[in-house]
């Protein structure tokens, strides 16, 4: 186990039940938030082929420089 996950879990022990139920819920919105950056960034890149033909053009070339 790693040294930070070790000093992790000795500061959860120490809390009182209800802040270990609130870090538990704290973990489970950090785990979901990263999932849906995981599906968006999924999303985004499967988009890609779509809109290379609306994106990479002659007409809106002058917008790449901004």
């Amino acid at each position: 186990m790693l040294a930070i996950e070790q000093v992790l879990i000795e500061k959860i022990r120490q809390l009182p039940p209800q802040r270990m139920a609130e870090v538990e819920d704290f973990i489970d919105f950090l785990r979901a938030r990263d999932e849906k950056h995981r599906i968006t960034e999924a999303a985004a890149k499967a988009s890609e082929p779509s809109f290379a033909a609306v994106w990479l053009n002659d007409e809106d070339a002058a917008y790449d420089q901004l």
